[in-house]
């Protein structure tokens, strides 16, 4: 594997973009949380991805998220920005400018609500491929975008465009995801984009996570991903064990809500949300708060 493509193997985290009061971008907290990552030896940041609230961030914002995070980096760590959606001409433009915040890589996810046919996702990558400025990631979420990257058409892809690098795969279809490991080319990463599936992943020959939970406990997950990824899975395990309650709770009202939960707990951030997302239950805060505080 060559260098390029393994400083992506490891653990990466899908950053939160912190609010003030007002719903407003807190920068002073995104540049603090960029700077604990760092510090907490995390393999790489990934920015304006699904837990960033991507959907409810203006253009002009998206920028400043960009640029917060990138200046805050200072080329420290590789950068994935995120770049998708269900228009293949607008994702064009926006991945025009994304050389400007030092990036490393785009992930861009399948496109959402007009349910392209396989053939019609396999032109969209073609297209966003032939016109990128860098290195693409795939990203398979169907849960969220109710349309399922195929292991056969991901296949196709990576065969057919070199500058495809890999996938985020969050299917949670085991047999899909078996496939693809088990046909995929040698220099195509296939990295999980579920916390709670992840160790048994490595283990069926994954390449690493991009994290949720790790915005909270980047150390324990980053443990818990290069222990697996060297073979030591009864050490990973005890990561694993260690982080299966505090994963549940993150994802039993939804992402990013239950994320923000645990970092207002941890006073890293105001948990604040915008429409229509909501904090999480007042129960689910609570069993949050008993974890955090424990």
């Amino acid at each position: 594997m060559n260098s390029a493509l393994s400083k992506f193997k490891g653990m990466g985290v899908a950053i939160v973009t912190p609010f003030l009061p007002d719903g407003s971008v807190d920068f002073k907290a995104l540049e603090s949380l960029v700077a604990y990552l760092i510090d907490q030896h995390v393999d790489y940041l990934v920015a304006l991805g699904t837990t960033s609230e991507y959907p409810t961030i203006a253009p002009s914002e998206k920028e400043e998220v960009l640029r917060c995070i990138s200046e805050t980096n200072a080329g420290r760590l590789p950068l994935i920005i995120g770049v998708g959606g269900p228009n293949t001409k607008a994702v064009l433009r926006r991945m025009e400018s994304v050389e400007s915040f030092k990036a490393d890589a785009i992930l861009s996810v399948t496109p959402y609500y007009n349910n392209p046919s396989q053939a019609g996702l396999f032109a969209h990558y073609q297209m966003i491929a032939e016109h990128s400025p860098l290195p693409i990631f795939l990203y398979n979420v169907p849960g969220r975008t109710s349309c399922n990257l195929l292991a056969d058409t991901t296949l196709r892809i990576a065969e057919s465009c070199p500058n495809v690098w890999g996938i985020k795969e969050a299917s949670g279809n085991m047999h899909q995801i078996l496939y693809l490991l088990n046909h995929k080319p040698d220099d195509f990463l296939v990295i999980s984009g579920d916390d709670l599936l992840t160790l048994p992943l490595i283990a069926a020959g994954m390449d690493g996570l991009i994290s949720v939970v790790a915005n909270a406990y980047p150390a324990e997950v980053s443990n818990m991903v290069h222990l697996a990824l060297s073979d030591q899975y009864i050490k990973a395990r005890i990561y694993h064990d260690h982080l299966f309650e505090i994963t549940r709770a993150c994802f039993k009202e939804g992402n990013p809500c239950g994320i923000r939960a645990f970092l207002a707990a941890q006073g890293r951030i105001h948990n604040v949300l915008r429409l229509p997302l909501v904090p999480v239950s007042v129960e689910l805060q609570d069993k949050i708060n008993n974890i955090v505080h424990s």
